[in-house]
């Protein structure tokens, strides 16, 4: 992992972690290895502080278009 993301992932909201990672392409290197595994753990921290609402209200306002 790079210092610049390790750097992104941590100063990234929730919502912009989602986003990524429903809309980013197959193989993206941000999801492999030790990268992949850091940013597993901080989005999962993200979004128990975001809680359950949160996290819903996060879904709907990213959805599913990945035009976006």
């Amino acid at each position: 992992m790079t210092p610049e993301q390790k750097a992104w992932i941590d100063s990234a909201n929730y919502d912009v972690l989602l986003s990524h990672w429903r809309f980013a392409r197959c193989g993206d290197s941000m999801f492999q290895g030790e990268t992949g595994d850091y940013y597993k753990a901080v989005m999962a921290r993200k979004r128990q502080d975001v809680g359950d609402a949160g996290h819903t209200a996060a879904s709907k306002r990213i959805g599913w278009d990945p035009s976006r």
